[in-house]
């Protein structure tokens, strides 16, 4: 009799049931990553969350050490698009490196949005290395609770 536990993966599956986590470590794989090169390699890809609630959409992303400055947010149409970089720190002479993990580098990110988006009232906020970015419903599309008349 074989036991699988909760919370835990069944190895004999993988992420092959997880198609966005298995989407998340090909954005993330590096195959020269034990490979020295003398160039460093790796590429930052920041993760999303992204809920809908009753009168908006928001996004949330961890961008730990990118500088407001160097955040672009775009919204055309119903495309949502959010650029940024975070930037490698600078080695000085003489030190010896022993490993570098962290990423760094360039991204982009595009969401196509549903229809009844409020393009004027999308708000964003970074705090604590973490981006909210809330893009509001226009109210035709917002739930509407519908009361029964009494006979």
């Amino acid at each position: 009799m074989n036991l699988i536990r909760r919370g835990t993966r069944n190895p004999a599956f993988g992420t092959t049931l997880e198609p966005f986590a298995l989407m998340r470590d090909f954005m993330r794989w590096a195959p020269f990553r034990d490979t020295d090169l003398g160039t460093e390699l790796s590429a930052f890809v920041p993760s999303f969350d992204i809920k809908e609630t009753g009168d908006a959409y928001v996004f949330a992303a961890d961008l730990p050490g990118v500088k407001r400055d160097d955040l672009d947010i775009n919204l055309t149409g119903n495309r949502l698009t959010i650029a940024g970089r975070r930037e490698a720190e600078s080695r000085r002479e003489g030190e010896n490196v022993f490993t570098c993990e962290r990423a760094f580098g360039h991204f982009s990110r595009t969401f196509t949005l549903p229809d009844g988006v409020d393009a004027a009232g999308v708000r964003a906020e970074i705090k604590d290395g973490v981006l909210t970015l809330t893009v509001p419903k226009v109210p035709e599309v917002q739930p509407r609770k519908i009361t029964i008349a009494a006979s």
